[in-house]
């Protein structure tokens, strides 16, 4: 971006050597040099200021934000957190939204520690980060068993509680940090729709309309290629959720179990008759809490301090 003149960088400051460097190029274009994906220069990102929490904006209720509302609802006080990208960093910004950032601290594999991770287009950033540190040193961490729970997107999963993230019709995306992360949390939360490609759905007087379903199933006999394995995760007596918009799951003796539906759902029409397996059905069944679904909640942090007193 800048040319400085030899020697005055200090030495703690510089990555690349000058002996590993034959030639620079100087970026004269803004466009080609931007911190973020969405912003050139954001000075919360990179730790220049702290900003208000109630400046950042609030989620619109949409199928995002009910997803999320859920997932917040599996967090504790003084626990360490990993958020994926995409649905996983709305659990941040319901966190905030709800006064609780401070109860707990959120971490992102690009080396974000506290603070509040931002959603895309700014994936990987933190507001008001108390530390940033570099990924690979992040990931020994997260390989040392430092998370306590992490909330990673669900592309495709089945009947034994695999997900798939990382193949899809043939094609190779890779799984990046994913086997790193879900294998030393102690408890995993998997945040995505029920269904992709077109879903539309309105939160409506505490109830979940479906307005137009999603043409692609998510919930299928067997996943094309298994990044995350359940029989494991079973094994090693992992916990692991899969929050929808309409229903939650859990793995209990090795199979998908529904333990939550949306009020409004019909449980049939809108959730069995669009998966490829029949998963167990709790004999406890219940409907996933009304509140989530009304435009303010609020109910957050006391969800949070019940739990500390149970304990």
């Amino acid at each position: 971006e800048r040319v400085v003149k030899a020697g005055t960088l200090h030495p703690k400051q510089v990555k690349v050597p000058g002996i590993l460097v034959d030639y620079l190029v100087v970026a004269t274009d803004p466009d080609n040099h931007f911190q973020a994906e969405g912003v050139y220069f954001e000075p919360a990102f990179a730790g220049d200021i702290k900003i208000p929490l109630e400046a950042i904006d609030p989620l619109p209720l949409d199928e995002r934000k009910i997803i999320a509302r859920r997932a917040a609802m599996e967090l504790e006080k003084d626990v360490v957190v990993n958020l994926g990208v995409g649905i996983p960093t709305s659990v941040a910004a319901v966190a905030a939204e709800e006064g609780v950032s401070d109860y707990m601290i959120m971490t992102t594999e690009a080396g974000g520690i506290g603070g509040v991770p931002a959603s895309l287009p700014h994936f990987g950033h933190s507001y008001n980060a108390e530390a940033t540190i570099e990924q690979h040193s992040q990931f020994d961490f997260y390989d040392g068993g430092g998370i306590d729970i992490a909330f990673l997107g669900l592309a495709q999963t089945d009947k034994e509680g695999n997900v798939n993230v990382s193949k899809f019709q043939g094609r190779v995306m890779g799984c990046g940090g994913f086997v790193n992360i879900t294998q030393c949390s102690k408890k995993v939360v998997y945040c995505g729709t029920f269904t992709a490609k077109g879903l539309k759905v309105e939160a409506r007087d505490g109830q979940l309309v479906i307005l137009e379903e999603g043409k692609n199933k998510k919930f299928i006999d067997r996943v094309e290629q298994i990044t995350f394995s359940g029989k494991y995760a079973q094994k090693t007596n992992q916990s692991v959720l899969y929050i929808t918009e309409r229903a939650v799951f859990t793995l209990e003796d090795g199979q998908m179990t529904l333990i939550e539906i949306a009020p409004g759902i019909d449980l049939e029409k809108d959730v069995l008759a669009l998966m490829d397996f029949r998963p167990r059905i709790s004999p406890d069944l219940k409907p996933m809490p009304k509140e989530i679904f009304e435009p303010e909640w609020g109910l957050l942090k006391q969800i949070i301090d019940e739990k500390m007193c149970e304990k």
